[in-house]
């Protein structure tokens, strides 16, 4: 799937998206983007599930300057 296939499948998910700041990121961001925003509108319950890569941490903290 080309860059802009992706963008407009992920508008059609996130209608504030927009195609500026959609085409700031890379294909793979926007791809495991796209497959969030599928598995979130998917089914809901036990039986949904998303894994979260290993290359991305759970949770991120900022230190003021």
């Amino acid at each position: 799937m080309s860059k802009q296939q992706m963008i407009d499948k992920i508008q059609e998910r996130n209608r504030s998206a927009s195609n500026e700041f959609l085409l700031k990121f890379d294909e793979e961001a926007l791809q495991t983007y796209l497959c969030r925003l599928t598995t979130v509108q998917g089914n809901r319950g036990r039986t949904s599930v998303w894994v979260r890569r290993g290359d991305s941490p759970a949770s991120i903290t900022r230190i003021s300057a």
